[in-house]
């Protein structure tokens, strides 16, 4: 058994023992087992770290550009010296397998490479001679300092590939409210920013509930707010910053879908699949859980996936050999079910029960099994609704146009896929589908870091994306620059009036 450890939120480059009266438990999913008392930041705690932020931006932001990115090349070197540590951390707060928790750090170390680029990517345009003696200059500024509201599922990705490096690499400072069942990764890398040379103040991570992480929507000296979460509260946050003055980026829910016709490689298709639908529990915003099988396959398609689903080895986090983890939490699982009970009640058929799972050894664990749902119809919500879990749900069409219209009915669109064979109808799907993120024969279509995490619809609130050349543009603001000089010959005669031919 682990032993319990409070937490403490580190403000102002160093941690401090929070005032708080009320905690929440951390758990290890793979056990059971709680790991962690996290505490809920007081109202005065989370303005000492908006405060410190404030108070770090002037010394950051004049700091030139080559020394900012100098610290994050340490910090980059610190992810990788920390790697194995970084993903049992992960693996143990989250319940990945050990492959998944470790491209999680990995993905942290991609975020931060692509901040690496920040001299480039923040030189700014010029223009000679817009008119007869007048040049245009346009620059990339910081802003002041920003917010981070961090999800579960990608402890070290998402906050620190996704927001920390090019924030401060851009010159900002950022508060980042880690997500309470999962906050131990985030601690640990801040400590790392904060070894790499990083000043006290441009990083501060709080834990905190809804009700605390409320006053960062609004507060005046915070410039934007980076969300990743469910749809209802993206909405809500987008809203209530936006109404502020701020920018946002609310990345929110998902519910993609994959088209299997009648001509792609049943087998390696499936492969792809299942690794989309069951990695990370299924618990991530770009999992694969609808696969809109053609008619003339489907019986066939649904066969090779139970069979593939069922082949997935079920254990600890933290063992090399587990192909699919716990979920999150008692509380995620109790949902999970319910949704699997609800997709019974509405009538689709249940081919593969991942209800019941247990390991031995770690019967506490937060488990859940490879779950299938073949006839899912329209309106069903287990195959319209994020449901975040192992659960993958089949549906029928007769061609590729019936399969394309019911995927870009979707309200979600984050990401869509096709398996195919045929050029002609890849390309008709990249052309024509909704989603953000395209697939052509690929599960997974999340771009590497220099491309945007770019969802559409109501998977995604705001105007610039996460990572790419749109991060730098969520992260500065440009200021144009118009200038004219006079030369001595005008000086003089504007000031005298004559000239006598001297200079």
């Amino acid at each position: 058994m682990q032993p319990v450890t409070t937490l403490r939120p580190f403000i102002n480059g160093q941690f401090v023992d929070s005032k708080t009266e009320a905690f929440t438990n951390a758990f290890n999913p793979s056990t059971g087992e709680i790991t962690a008392r996290v505490p809920c930041c007081t109202a005065e705690e989370i303005e000492a770290a908006v405060l410190a932020a404030k108070a770090a931006f002037p010394g950051w932001s004049a700091t030139p550009v080559f020394r900012r990115v100098e610290v994050l090349y340490r910090v980059r070197d610190l992810l990788l010296a920390h790697m194995e540590e970084l993903t049992r951390l992960v693996a143990e707060e989250n319940g990945k397998a050990w492959e998944e928790a470790r491209g999680d750090v990995l993905k942290a170390k991609e975020g931060t490479e692509l901040a690496l680029s920040a001299p480039s990517l923040l030189m700014g345009e010029s223009l000679a001679d817009t008119s007869t003696g007048f040049d245009t200059v346009l620059s990339r500024e910081p802003l002041g300092v920003f917010a981070g509201i961090a999800p579960f599922n990608f402890p070290a990705m998402i906050p620190f590939g996704w927001m920390a490096p090019v924030c401060v690499a851009a010159g900002n400072a950022l508060v980042l409210k880690a997500a309470s069942p999962t906050p131990r990764t985030a601690l640990r890398i801040a400590a790392l920013y904060q070894e790499a040379g990083l000043p006290a103040g441009v990083l501060n991570v709080v834990t905190c509930a809804r009700t605390q992480a409320q006053a960062l929507l609004t507060h005046p000296d915070i410039k934007g707010i980076t969300f990743v979460g469910t749809t209802n509260v993206g909405l809500h946050v987008y809203s209530a910053a936006a109404a502020a003055g701020k920018r946002v980026q609310a990345l929110c829910e998902a519910k993609n879908h994959a088209l299997v016709l009648e001509d792609a490689p049943l087998r390696r298709s499936a492969a792809g699949i299942v690794n989309a639908a069951f990695g990370c529990a299924g618990e991530r915003c770009m999992a694969l859980p609808v696969v809109v099988a053609q008619e003339s396959i489907a019986d066939a398609l649904a066969a090779e996936l139970k069979e593939q689903a069922q082949r997935r080895r079920i254990g600890p986090a933290y063992e090399k050999s587990t192909e699919l983890g716990p979920v999150v939490s008692a509380a995620h699982k109790a949902s999970i079910l319910r949704r699997i009970e609800e997709g019974l009640a509405s009538g689709a058929q249940l081919i593969l029960d991942g209800r019941g799972c247990t390991v031995p050894g770690f019967e506490n664990g937060f488990y859940v099994g490879p779950t299938i749902f073949d006839h899912v119809k329209p309106g069903m919500s287990v195959g319209e609704s994020e449901i975040f879990g192992p659960v993958l749900c089949i549906k029928r069409v007769k061609d590729f146009e019936e399969g394309l219209a019911l995927m870009n009915a979707s309200p979600f669109a984050n990401g869509s896929v096709i398996f195919t064979q045929s050029g002609y109808y890849a390309r008709e799907f990249a052309r024509r589908t909704q989603g953000g993120m395209v697939g052509v024969n690929v599960g997974i279509p999340v771009p590497v870091g220099v491309f945007p995490f770019s969802g559409h619809k109501r998977s995604f609130f705001g105007d610039a994306h996460c990572l790419g050349k749109d991060a730098f543009r969520f992260y500065t603001d440009s200021k144009v620059v118009t200038t004219r000089w006079f030369d001595e010959e005008e000086k003089r005669k504007q000031s005298t009036g004559t000239w006598d031919g001297t200079i």
